[in-house]
C-alpha cells in the first residue's frame, strides 16, 4: 500500500472515531424521557393531552436548567391504541432510544402489555390513570387512583348523599372495568345490596350504538328504587353514550351517572347542557381553587398556546409523577434505574389541590378523593373532597387479595406478600 493511501485510511479511521465519540458525547449531553401515549385510534381523545403534558413539564424543567446539569429530551412514540404495539414501542424506547424513564399508557390492557418489557429491560414506567388495583410491580409507579381512591368512595357518596339502592355497573370490555366492577360488586353485596339490584354491562372499545343499552338502564331504574350508573366506559365511546342518555331523557336527578374515565377533556366534545348534575370521581378537577393549580393552568395555556385547552386528573397524576422522578434523580445524583426506584419511595411532592402526594412502599400515592358535578361549561362543581387516602394495591373485598400487601423496600421487596402465610407470591 502506498504512503498516501495508508495516510488516507488512517485519516478516515480517525474521523470515524471522532464522529463516533462526538455522537456519544452528544447523546450523553441529554437525559431522554420516553412518552408512550396513543396519538391515534380510540384512546387518542384522552391520551394526546398527556403527551402534551409531558412535553410541557420537560420544557418547564429545562427552563430551570434541566436535570443533573443536562437537558431533558423527549422521545415520543404513537402506539395507536393498539395494545401489542404498546409493548413494541416500549421496547424501542428502552433498548434503542435509551430513555431513562417512560411516562405512558392509559388503559390497563396497554399497561399489562408493557409490563414484561419494563421488567425484562429494567426500566421505569409512570402510569398516570385510575386503574383496577390487584397489582404492584417494582418497575411501575402508579400515580392514578386505585379503587379505594375513586370507585369505592364514589359508591359511598351515592349511597349516603343520593340514597342509591340499585346499581348499573357499565364498562368497556377489558381488564380495568371488569376487575373494578368485581370489586364494586363484592363491596355492594357486603353493604347488603341484593343480586337483583345490580346490573352489569360491558361494551367494546369505540362502541357507538347505545340505544338498547340505555333503554335497559332506563327500565332497570323504573323499579321504584333510586338507581345510579357507575361508569367505567373508556375513550370515545363516552360521547355517544352521554348523547343517548340525553336522547332518552335520562337526567341526573332521575338516574345519576358517576364516571371514572370522563373528565374535562372528554366533556369538551359533548353538549354538556343535558348532562348537568351527572358526576365524576377523580383526585383532581380543573376547578380546584388554589395558587398551585392556577399557576399550572396558566403555564399549560402558555405552553400549548390555547387558553381553551382544559386540564384534568391524569394530567395532575403526570405532573406528580414527573416531579417525583425529578426529585428522586436529584437526590440520587444519577438516573440509574435501581437507585432511582429505591429513592422514589417516600418522595413527597406538591399536588395541584393544595396538598402533597407521597410515593408509598407499594409504589402508589396518597391522594384526596373528589366528587364533581358536571356544569354547563364542561367544568365540575366539587361537591365532596376527602383527606388524602393511601392507595390500596390489593382489594380488601376480594378473596385471594385481602391478605396481600406490597412493600418494595428491602429486605421485603415484594409486590404480593401474604401476611397470613408470611410468603411472597413472586
Amino acid at each position: 500500500m502506498n504512503t498516501f493511501a495508508s495516510k488516507s485510511l488512517c485519516l478516515a479511521a480517525l474521523i470515524g472515531a471522532l464522529s463516533a465519540s462526538t455522537g456519544l458525547a452528544s447523546a450523553e449531553d441529554t437525559i431522554k424521557v420516553g412518552v408512550l401515549h396513543s396519538l391515534s385510534g380510540t384512546m387518542a381523545i384522552s391520551e394526546t393531552t398527556l403527551k402534551d403534558t409531558v412535553l410541557y413539564l420537560i420544557d418547564e424543567q429545562n427552563k430551570k436548567g434541566g436535570l443533573l446539569g443536562k437537558k431533558l429530551e423527549p422521545v415520543v412514540v404513537d402506539p395507536a391504541s393498539n395494545w401489542p404495539l404498546f409493548a413494541e414501542k416500549a421496547r424501542e424506547l428502552i433498548s434503542q432510544d435509551k430513555v431513562s424513564v417512560v411516562f405512558g399508557c392509559w388503559t390497563s390492557v396497554s399497561r399489562k402489555s408493557v409490563l414484561p418489557v419494563f421488567k425484562e429491560l429494567n426500566s421505569i414506567l409512570f402510569y398516570p390513570v385510575q386503574y383496577e388495583g390487584e397489582e404492584s410491580e417494582r418497575n411501575v409507579f402508579y400515580t392514578g387512583a386505585a379503587p379505594n381512591q375513586q370507585a369505592i368512595p364514589a359508591v359511598d357518596y351515592l349511597m349516603k348523599q343520593e340514597g342509591v339502592e340499585r346499581w348499573v355497573l357499565a364498562g368497556t370490555d377489558y381488564v380495568y372495568p371488569r376487575t373494578t366492577n368485581k370489586i364494586l360488586e363484592a363491596y355492594l353485596k357486603a353493604k347488603g345490596v341484593k343480586d337483583e339490584d345490580i346490573l352489569i354491562n360491558y361494551t367494546p372499545f369505540g362502541h357507538s350504538d347505545w340505544q338498547s343499552i340505555v333503554s335497559d338502564i332506563k327500565k332497570f331504574g323504573s323499579a321504584g328504587k333510586k338507581t345510579a350508573v357507575v361508569s367505567t366506559i373508556n375513550g370515545d365511546a363516552n360521547v355517544p353514550f352521554y348523547k343517548e342518555l340525553s336522547n332518552q331523557g335520562i337526567k341526573a336527578e332521575d338516574i345519576p351517572v358517576v364516571a371514572f374515565s370522563v373528565g374535562e377533556e372528554e366533556l369538551a366534545g359533548i353538549d354538556t347542557k343535558p348532562l348537568v348534575g351527572h358526576l365524576a370521581a377523580w383526585n383532581y378537577f380543573e376547578s380546584v381553587e388554589g395558587d398551585a393549580n392556577a399557576a399550572f393552568i396558566d403555564g399549560w395555556h402558555t405552553f400549548i398556546k390555547n387558553d381553551k385547552r382544559t386540564t384534568n386528573d391524569p394530567m395532575e397524576a403526570t405532573y406528580i409523577g414527573f416531579n417525583a422522578w425529578v426529585k428522586a434523580v436529584e437526590a440520587a445524583g444519577t438516573t440509574d434505574v435501581d437507585t432511582v426506584i429505591d429513592t422514589l419511595v417516600g418522595t413527597t411532592v406538591p399536588n395541584l389541590s393544595g396538598g402533597y402526594a407521597t410515593i408509598m412502599p407499594n409504589h402508589h400515592l396518597t391522594k384526596p378523593v373528589l366528587i364533581g358535578e358536571i356544569q354547563e361549561d364542561g367544568q365540575f362543581d366539587i361537591v365532596s373532597q376527602t383527606a388524602p387516602v393511601v392507595g390500596d394495591e390489593w382489594s380488601d373485598y376480594l378473596e385471594g387479595s385481602k391478605d396481600l400487601i406490597a412493600d418494595w423496600r428491602k429486605p421485603l421487596a415484594c409486590g404480593n406478600f401474604n401476611v397470613k402465610t408470611g410468603k411472597c407470591g413472586g
